[in-house]
């Protein structure tokens, strides 16, 4: 189960974001964002959510004030449990510090379809930051978990990405990071590919993705994606 601390302090992040929106909103202006898009598969921190079969997803974002944001996002999934979607409910604030933009945020990650008395939900909390380098833009985050996903314990997700503008249109990025669970089988990921933005609204992903864990399975194996995306 959810710690109580964990459940407290959701429950603060989603006050904190219903004040912004609520009666502040003179000075604190909610805007909304839509997404929806495809792709052949769903690769999470280099693994496979959808048995290797293509993916379906869409979602909608908030933007509170100047630093605030929420958001829910949706997934189909194929998993052994027979679980159907994956349904992300987040929040979290992107301040400034120099020329440094954090990210200090939360994610409920939950899950339709799953057999009778299974329960894999759970919480993450997330720090990370950014910082421009040129033309170039340099990250780290960490993800934390004190239940992850099927009650493996404690869990730490560590990051490092970049991108970097190679075309008008044409976008390099790439990102490796490691996933330690308390109950569970720790594994390196990374991937590296390019984005095409055909318009303000559509644009393609090509992406190759790898673990370090391929004896974990063929969902743990390297693949390349294509994916493409309309945001509006």
């Amino acid at each position: 189960m959810i710690s109580l601390a964990t459940h407290r302090l959701f429950l603060a992040l989603g006050v904190f974001g219903l004040g912004l929106a609520g009666p502040a909103a003179a000075e604190q202006p909610v805007s909304f964002s839509f997404n929806l898009g495809a792709a052949t598969d769903y690769v999470w921190r280099g693994v496979s959510q959808t048995d290797e079969n293509p993916q379906v997803f869409g979602g909608v974002d908030a933007a509170i004030g100047s630093i605030g944001y929420a958001g829910v996002w949706a997934s189909n999934v194929d998993y052994s449990s027979g679980t159907d979607a994956e349904i992300d409910i987040y929040a979290g604030v992107r301040p400034r510090v120099g020329p440094v933009t954090l990210d200090l945020g939360v994610t409920y990650y939950g899950y339709v379809g799953l057999p009778s008395g299974v329960d894999r939900d759970f919480l993450e909390l997330k720090a990370g930051g950014s910082m421009p380098l040129g033309p170039a833009v340099l990250g780290a985050a960490v993800a934390w978990s004190d239940d992850y996903y099927g009650h493996a314990g404690n869990s730490t997700y560590y990051e490092l990405n970049g991108s970097f503008p190679i075309a008008q249109k044409l976008t390099l990025s790439g990102a490796a990071g490691r996933q330690d669970v308390q109950r569970g089988t720790d594994y390196n990921t990374w991937n590296i590919g390019a984005s095409y933005a055909f318009n303000d609204v559509i644009g393609l992903d090509l992406r190759y993705h790898d673990t370090s864990e391929h004896d974990l399975g063929d969902l743990y194996d390297s693949r390349v994606v294509l994916g493409v995306k309309a945001a509006f």
